[in-house]
């Protein structure tokens, strides 16, 4: 918690984002995992507006733990690039209430950071207290400092809920709307989901290929 609240005593200045600039880059994090599994597998995809895929890498968190901030930092660090805009991310809360500090990523990263998610909550406090009184008070003050989700409808009818970071809401909204072609994944999410999945499997199968 230290380091959070150091880079917080910090002027940040975080890299802007413009959802109009034809050349923008997005890093799209997803996660994939199986009841029973210690680990998941995080895929990580930089995705240009135009839907081009130029990198791609793979990471990995304790299901159930709190390392996933540090994962998807040393995650983006591997790709050794300064061309990244924006930090888009399948979830927040993943892998078993494995949270990522989205404050502290967007500030040890210096980039907006944006959060998806695809359905509606009433709030999980009661249930980290319960589920993980050992550390209930790390993960709830992460938890709290995730905000409030915010409603957004894209054009292709469905409904996301977002929390963001060092972006608007207007930008949000039209980020959203470019990258999504049907349904209500983002592709820079939908293919890194599919990244970590084809790896998971191909790990846990141990077949010579595996299909996406």
């Amino acid at each position: 918690m230290g380091g959070r609240m150091t880079s917080r005593l910090n002027a940040v200045r975080l890299r802007s984002f413009n959802p109009f600039k034809r050349a923008y880059r997005v890093f799209g994090v997803a996660e994939s995992f199986r009841p029973g599994d210690a680990r998941a597998v995080l895929g990580g995809v930089v995705m240009r507006a135009d839907l081009q895929v130029d990198g791609m890498v793979l990471g990995s968190c304790t299901v159930g733990g709190m390392d996933s901030t540090e994962s998807i930092r040393r995650m983006y660090d591997s790709l050794r690039r300064n061309d990244i805009n924006l930090v888009m991310l399948g979830g927040c809360i993943i892998s078993l209430f494995n949270l990522v500090d989205v404050r502290e990523l967007s500030e040890s990263l210096s980039l907006p950071v944006l959060c998806i998610t695809f359905r509606p909550s009433v709030g999980l406090e009661e249930l980290i207290a319960t589920k993980f009184a050992a550390d209930a008070e790390t993960r709830l003050e992460v938890y709290r400092s995730l905000g409030e989700r915010e409603e957004v409808k894209l054009k292709t009818g469905h409904v996301v809920y977002v929390r963001r970071q060092g972006v608007s809401k207007r930008a949000t909204e039209v980020v959203l709307n470019s990258l999504t072609l049907s349904g209500k994944v983002p592709e820079p999410v939908r293919v890194a989901r599919l990244l970590a999945r084809a790896s998971r499997d191909f790990s846990a199968g141990g077949a010579s290929s595996q299909s996406l």
